[in-house]
């Protein structure tokens, strides 16, 4: 038990205090807003005030801890042994920076509320990030800084007793396109035909060798993902589109018999979720969101939960509000399409905080470190170098105790094209995560 003494308790020191103290070091805290009180306390103290009493652990909150505008705020580096940190604090505090205000920076994306440049499909660059601009995108330095608190706490208050840091491990599966020739109907199927008749003659007589039965559909790879998932089938999620056909959202119609017969039956094998189109994203057809949903929940006849946006589109606030208003609970799009890492410096799932409204939603956060395409349409990297990335990830994640979650798709398990070799790294990727987690069941 920590007692926290802070001159008032405003939703910020709020939110975050809970998330690195409950969430993250599962560890009892109670505030103080008495000083008084405080100093009588013969416990473990952490005063977080802009006052120092005596020698009780002390850390002079930023100011960005009591704004009220949302402005880009001045943030200079701090250096402390070797590492560079930010939101700097005052001499006579035992950090000089202040840990739960870089924290709250980072986790509540405050520079996507402030930041104007977007990539072609209206997403935050990472390049605008100063996890990027730091050199931190690869390290979860939430946690970092979370289990760093708990070293000073424990040095100036030896009796208090921290738990071990877990890891654990979701794989996740998008179904963007659930066949590569299969199932998509007469006119469809027709045009593609015609094109790739005059276009490309080996995906012309791939097509035919499929849709004639002769050859198996490349994207059709769920029987090899069960092989793979066996007996793990609690750690995996898969995300279905449902969306209208678009130059974005080319799936299968939901109406689709063989299409709703997939979803039905991933759905008693794996946790699954919706997949919000890029459409339901864009202006005026935001709404598409619930509807997509209902669709979900008519072909399963029950409440969906989870989602993640198609191309991880995010626009804060405004993506998490229109989730928040269809229902759901839980969103697993926080990472960048092209580098993988830690877009909100954190490997715990955490709550939403409304920015603009300065509130915490119900709304649970899950960032996901490693997207499949990152490694092969942007960082043109062989199979090899990207399971180096990927395992160096989970080691970050495994030694500060939080959940890695990996992105892959139907289609780039298929061990063809660009994707062959990665059928290797998806199945070491899930049998180390699986390994891992398993150890902390097992103890």
């Amino acid at each position: 038990m920590i007692l926290i003494y802070v001159q008032k308790v405003n939703p910020r020191i709020e939110y975050i205090t809970k998330l690195l103290f409950s969430q993250i070091l599962n560890i009892e805290f109670a505030f103080s807003t008495n000083s008084s009180e405080f100093k009588k306390s013969d416990g473990a103290k952490f005063n977080y005030s802009t006052e120092k009493f005596g020698d009780e652990f002390y850390i002079k909150p930023h100011r960005l801890m009591f704004s009220r505008a949302i402005i880009t705020p001045n943030i200079e580096p701090v250096w402390y042994e070797g590492s560079k940190f930010f939101c700097e604090s005052s001499k006579d505090s035992d950090l000089p920076f202040d840990p739960l205000a870089a924290a709250f920076y980072v986790v509540s994306r405050h520079e996507e509320y402030t930041g104007q440049k977007r990539d072609k499909l209206d997403r935050y660059p990472v390049q605008q990030s100063i996890l990027f601009k730091y050199d931190l995108l690869k390290k979860p330095v939430v946690n970092i800084w979370a289990r760093l608190l708990a070293d000073k706490l424990k040095i100036k208050y030896p009796a208090l007793e921290f738990p071990d840091p877990k890891f654990r491990f979701l794989s996740t599966i998008d179904v963007d396109n659930a066949w590569a020739f299969q199932h998509k109907g007469f006119w469809r199927t027709s045009a593609a035909l015609l094109r790739s008749f005059f276009k490309n003659r080996n995906e012309f007589s791939e097509r035919m060798q499929v849709l004639q039965n002769k050859a198996h559909d490349p994207y059709d790879t769920y029987a090899y993902l069960d092989t793979v998932f066996k007996g793990n089938e609690k750690n995996v999620l898969f995300f279905f589109l449902l969306g209208d056909y678009g130059h974005f959202d080319k799936n299968i119609p939901h109406t689709n018999k063989h299409f709703r017969k997939l979803i039905s039956e991933t759905a008693t094998k794996y946790d699954t979720g919706i997949h919000p189109s890029f459409a339901s994203g864009r202006k005026g057809q935001r709404k598409k969101t619930g509807v997509e949903l209902a669709r979900l929940e008519q072909i399963l006849d029950r409440k969906i939960e989870k989602s993640r946006q198609h191309f991880l589109c995010l626009d804060f606030p405004k993506t998490y509000r229109r989730l928040i208003k269809s229902g759901l609970t839980q969103d697993y799009t926080m990472g960048y399409s092209c580098l993988p890492g830690f877009r909100a410096g954190i490997c715990t799932p955490y709550y939403f905080y409304d920015l603009e409204r300065e509130t915490t939603t119900n709304l649970l956060i899950t960032p996901f470190q490693v997207m499949d395409g990152t490694f092969t349409h942007y960082l043109q990297l062989s199979p090899e170098k990207a399971w180096e990335e990927i395992r160096l990830l989970m080691e970050e994640v495994k030694k500060t105790g939080g959940t890695f979650v990996g992105i892959w798709h139907n289609e780039t398990v298929n061990d063809q094209g660009i994707w062959k070799g990665f059928r290797k790294v998806f199945e070491k990727m899930n049998q180390l995560g699986f390994e891992w987690a398993s150890e902390n069941t097992s103890r």
